[in-house]
């Protein structure tokens, strides 16, 4: 029986892990066949789900994610993990056991932030107010992540924050779950979005008092249920749509 609980708990997460990367596509933050989006399996803290080298997001299934273990080993599945998915994600599952999930994009309007200097995610737009204390940031590029190292150090500036602004790159945003992990992707992208359009226009921004920016960022912490809810009317989305991300 324990067996064949195990066996649910690891086809519901790679159910979850596959439409994540489905609905990156529609939701603009995919980029050819690179970044990576990886999920502890279910029971084990040292093994996680990934994308095989070359596939493109569209074409993710529960059934084609590989299972690779924190030495870099595929432990099951057919096809290689990619260099920089093992060095970037294996350090910070190896440091965040509550990480279970980690996304990691270059997703056009978070993006943009990284590549301005000294640029913050402003709490100017309730949207942002959402991560007020949930953000760290890398102010140093380091090239192409190709060594176990630069993922140690990313982990290191990641700290225990669920988002990381990675300087001149991408973001990578962490949860318990991959509901939870992607609805801070998905709201994270629009707060950027709202955030680069509010610059362009070279106006000032319009700060909030200090009790505001704190009294609403409680506000959303009590009501952190929503996160799954989100995903969750995702997933049917794709479902309506006959998408056979669950094959």
């Amino acid at each position: 029986m324990e067996g064949k609980r195990a066996s649910n708990r690891d086809r519901a997460a790679r159910i979850d892990l596959a439409a994540a990367h489905r609905l990156a596509v529609r939701h603009g933050f995919s980029e050819g066949v690179c970044n990576h989006f990886t999920l502890a399996v279910p029971d084990h803290d040292d093994r996680f789900l990934v994308v095989r080298h070359g596939l493109h997001w569209d074409e993710v299934t529960a059934t084609n994610l590989l299972t690779v273990d924190l030495d870099g080993t595929v432990v099951a599945g057919e096809g290689a993990v990619e260099t920089s998915a093992f060095c970037i994600h294996a350090p910070i599952h190896a440091a965040r056991a509550d990480a279970r999930c980690v996304l990691h994009t270059h997703m056009p309007y978070a993006t943009t932030l990284t590549m301005l200097e000294g640029a913050r995610l402003e709490p100017v737009h309730q949207t942002a107010l959402r991560f007020v204390g949930e953000v760290a940031y890398d102010d140093a590029y380091n090239g192409l992540a190709l060594d176990r190292a630069e993922g140690e150090r990313l982990a290191a500036a990641l700290g225990d924050k669920a988002v990381l602004f990675l300087a001149n790159h991408g973001v990578i945003v962490v949860g318990p779950t991959v509901g939870v992990a992607y609805d801070r992707l998905y709201y994270l992208e629009r707060a950027c979005q709202t955030l680069v359009l509010a610059l362009a226009t070279g106006l000032p921004l319009r700060r909030l008092a200090p009790e505001v920016v704190a009294r609403t960022k409680a506000e959303y912490t009590a009501d952190a249920p929503y996160e799954e809810a989100h995903f969750a009317a995702l997933k049917r989305l794709l479902d309506r749509d006959g998408v056979d991300y669950a094959a």
